[in-house]
């Protein structure tokens, strides 16, 4: 019979994961203290956060909120939760297993669908939601630089025109 402790868990991480767009599940066997706390400082910083938890606890709570479930639970695992955009938590973990070869990224959640290493990795690659935003920007304003010198050039041209008149008037 679980114990109240337990049930409180599985609900804490059932709404962990319910307010979360997702998770990515990694294997930490190997880490130092020192580097873990690197990795759970560079993803609280991407909005992300890291959680060892039981995997039967993790698998509870994913049934309880029905999501679907994930073949990689098994072992000593941690859990990254990320409030809404997975690149940056994703660049982070790419770029420390890069550095420190005894994290492995497993797989995880996002948006509801399973995602393997394979997606992570491509998702790591995509740009970030701000440089997305400065590229539409930069799309968008493009055209309309070019449209405003256009309309702009016959005033332009006007002005030149009246400056050599009067400059002829005065040489005169």
């Amino acid at each position: 019979m679980p114990t109240q402790a337990k049930k409180d868990t599985v609900q804490e991480i059932k709404e962990t994961l319910q307010e979360s767009a997702g998770m990515f599940v990694v294997d930490y066997r190997g880490l130092s203290v020192k580097a873990t706390q690197d990795l759970r400082r560079k993803l609280t910083e991407s909005g992300a956060n890291m959680r060892v938890l039981k995997n039967n606890l993790v698998k509870l709570a994913l049934s309880e909120a029905e999501l679907p479930e994930l073949d990689v639970l098994t072992g000593p695992t941690a859990y990254i939760f990320f409030e809404s955009d997975p690149v940056a938590p994703a660049k982070v973990l790419k770029e420390f297993a890069i550095e420190n070869k005894q994290l492995e990224i497993k797989g995880g959640l996002s948006s509801g669908r399973v995602v393997d290493v394979d997606q992570i990795k491509a998702i790591a690659d995509l740009p970030s939601h701000e440089e997305l935003i400065a590229k539409l920007l930069g799309t968008i304003q493009n055209p309309l630089t070019k449209v405003v010198r256009v309309l702009n050039g016959p005033n332009q041209q006007l002005a030149q025109v009246i400056k050599a008149i009067a400059d002829q008037k005065d040489a005169a």
